[in-house]
């Protein structure tokens, strides 16, 4: 297969960090003859939520000099070597949601031209932000705003598949995939078909070649007419480095007593302790990486109800695996592929979803896709919060060097961050507080110490915690004025009736 990769293509990779359905057997073999021949370089390296185990593996088997001179990504932390040549200008580098390169992926398959949706719009993918270019060297205009209907909306570009790497968990004799032992379904379908129907070709890696075809035929994931070659991988791991887990997969129901997750600590707790609070009976929800991933065990810890959960990889009501494994559940109700997943986002199905912060400014953008010297990723993000009913971001108030003590039901202040996270200005938007506030949406924006919320003038302080002092421990600590709510500004006025405990 790898021989057959010519200089130039545009190879997708469908997958997701951690290992998920990743095909990086095949991968191996594509670096392996670069190294040795020099051969295939010039790629154009598209994928949605990022692959590899952030050192070798996926993105990082392109990441050497002269082998890709175009990236396309959804989530570049999965490979610092690939971010490196970003930074030095040795690829053009982009980044899209990766609902937009996923679903795009299934218009080049149909046939149509491109993906047109409101999904992106005033966001870094909005050509008037950047349209997704992310260092001097990539130029070319991949998303145009166009006019339909008397709407705004994104028209990404349809591009040519030359090649698709994929996985499943066995192929039968008629080249039928089936993934019924992976955690997710993910692009697989979507990637093939772009590549097939572009003239290209589908190199699939499985676990196991089975004697006899797959049954029933609803088990298959993707049908022989896509494949063109198949590699058995013998000592294939479900997710990185892991043996495969058949909760894991869905194959085993919900055992009656099932061991409590572990809870958050410290700042995390602090953070997805408040955030929680907005859980209410009967919603469809989302949790997020990072903070978020903590909210579950604490809703569990309170009885508090969760809800119905989804996590863009296409699993629905499974215990959220975080860390390297963010994107597996253990013992989901159902798993759905995660193009159908954003498409579900897009329609606006999330009830409420819960969300990392990296910067947040006055006009309530949020960033966290580039962060410090190197891309970082959108992945999900803009998917998952642009048409969401209700969003609560969480992050720490400030960051590099904060110490923070919860005592008695009282923050302290031990030492301050000394890098801001709320800024005048974002550098990337990857949340746009104006579409928000234009849709009407309930943001809410939660801290260690401070909750402020989204309101039709921008952002407001709505309350403050326990043991912290409205001026020294927030206003002060603010690069610009902020309204306050009724009540913190009647407190404001008047005796303080929360004291700073520093």
């Amino acid at each position: 297969m790898a021989h057959e990769v010519f200089d130039g293509a545009v190879v997708v990779l469908s997958g997701s960090g951690g290992g998920l359905q990743e095909a990086d057997h095949i991968a191996e073999a594509i670096e392996q003859r670069f190294l040795a021949t020099g051969h295939p370089r010039d790629l154009t390296l598209v994928h949605g939520l990022g692959i590899g185990d952030g050192t070798t593996t996926g993105i990082s088997r392109f990441a050497h000099q002269g082998m890709v001179k175009r990236v396309i990504g959804g989530h570049w932390t999965w490979s610092r070597r690939m971010q490196q040549l970003a930074r030095e200008n040795e690829i053009d580098a982009y980044t899209l949601s990766a609902g937009a390169i996923q679903t795009l992926l299934r218009e080049i398959g149909a046939g149509r031209h491109g993906l047109v949706t409101h999904i992106g719009l005033h966001t870094f993918a909005d050509p008037r932000h950047g349209g997704g270019r992310c260092n001097a060297r990539a130029t070319e205009e991949l998303v145009e705003v166009i006019q339909l209907g008397g709407k705004e909306l994104l028209w990404y570009k349809p591009f040519k598949v030359d090649f698709a790497l994929v996985r499943g968990t066995a192929a039968d004799p008629q080249g039928n995939l089936t993934s019924r032992d992976e955690p997710a379904d993910m692009d697989v379908f979507a990637a093939a078909m772009a590549a097939h129907n572009s003239g290209g070709k589908v190199f699939a890696q499985v676990r196991d070649a089975l004697p006899d075809a797959i049954t029933p035929a609803r088990a298959v994931s993707l049908p022989g007419v896509f494949v063109d070659s198949i590699c058995r991988f013998a000592a294939q791991t479900q997710t990185t480095g892991a043996a495969y887990d058949l909760s894991i997969s869905g194959a085993l129901a919900v055992p009656p007593v099932r061991a409590a997750s572990a809870m958050p600590e410290g700042l995390r707790y602090l953070i997805a302790h408040r955030a929680a609070q907005e859980l209410r009976p009967g919603l469809c929800v989302n949790f997020g990486f990072g903070v978020p991933d903590g909210i579950p065990a604490i809703a569990q810890h309170e009885g508090l109800e969760i809800g119905w959960t989804t996590i863009e990889q296409g699993p629905h009501n499974g215990e959220l695996l975080g860390e390297h494994l963010f994107g597996a559940t253990r013992y989901p109700s159902a798993i759905v592929k995660s193009t159908e997943q954003f498409d579900f986002f897009s329609g606006g199905g999330i009830d409420i979803a819960f969300l990392g912060m990296g910067e947040l400014d006055a006009e309530g953008n949020v960033n966290v896709s580039w962060l410090g010297e190197n891309i970082v990723d959108p992945g999900g993000f803009v998917d998952i919060t642009q048409k969401a009913k209700k969003v609560v971001f969480c992050g720490a108030f400030e960051a590099k060097g904060l110490e923070v003590a919860h005592t008695g039901g009282q923050v302290r202040i031990v030492q301050p961050g000394s890098v801001p996270k709320i800024v005048r200005e974002v550098r990337h938007i990857t949340f746009s507080g104006k579409r928000a506030r234009a849709d009407g949406q309930d943001v809410l924006y939660v801290t260690e110490r401070a909750v402020f919320e989204l309101t039709s003038e921008g952002l407001r302080l709505r309350e403050i915690a326990l043991g912290i002092d409205l001026e020294r421990g927030v206003l002060s600590r603010l690069p610009f004025a902020v309204p306050l709510s009724p009540a913190l500004a009647q407190l404001a006025n008047g005796p303080r009736a929360m004291q700073d405990l520093r």
